[in-house]
């Protein structure tokens, strides 16, 4: 008896499993087919490799003032050796600061990809949400980058149509 109630509640989940509507929608080919979202990534990669020649600088300056105290250390005296290592030590720390406060999770380029992708962000999940409802699916499965993803149908990508929505 056990075994049939087991098979029943089993069958009642494949059932449900089943029932359930979803859609496949490739994000990053919606992304990438809005022409505001590829300014903004040429923006940020502009800005990204103009924040990294500051910080190479910065830290071409601590180089070089190692290099110049290597080339000096035999003839100084220990606390002026002692002075120069702290000199060094005190350039990289702030070079490492600098570093931090442009590139960390809170630097100004984070904020700056912020400021310009979360608009256009919202307005794909908005239209993503919308399509979704519109043709009833009750699950959205995002097929970029999904390693875990190893098979869909074509009836279930919808990416072509959410792109037609945003547009």
């Amino acid at each position: 008896m056990k075994k049939w109630i087991f098979a029943a509640c089993f069958a009642l989940m494949g059932l449900a499993v089943s029932a359930q509507n979803y859609i496949v929608v490739n994000s990053e080919k919606v992304f990438k087919s809005i022409a505001s979202y590829n300014q903004a990534i040429e923006q940020l990669d502009q800005l990204a490799e103009s924040y990294q020649k500051q910080v190479d600088a910065k830290f071409q300056e601590v180089e070089d003032l190692f290099t110049t105290y290597e080339k000096q250390r035999a003839s100084l005296q220990a606390t002026a050796r002692q002075n120069y290592e702290n000199a060094i030590l005190q350039k990289e720390q702030a070079a490492n600061e600098f570093q931090e406060k442009i590139f960390g999770q809170e630097g100004e380029l984070m904020k700056k990809r912020i400021e310009l992708i979360k608009p256009i962000q919202e307005r794909v999940f908005a239209a993503i949400e919308s399509y979704a409802k519109r043709v009833g699916a009750d699950v959205v499965i995002d097929s970029s980058n999904n390693p875990t993803l190893l098979y869909t149908s074509a009836a279930a990508e919808r990416t072509d149509e959410v792109i037609q929505s945003l547009q």
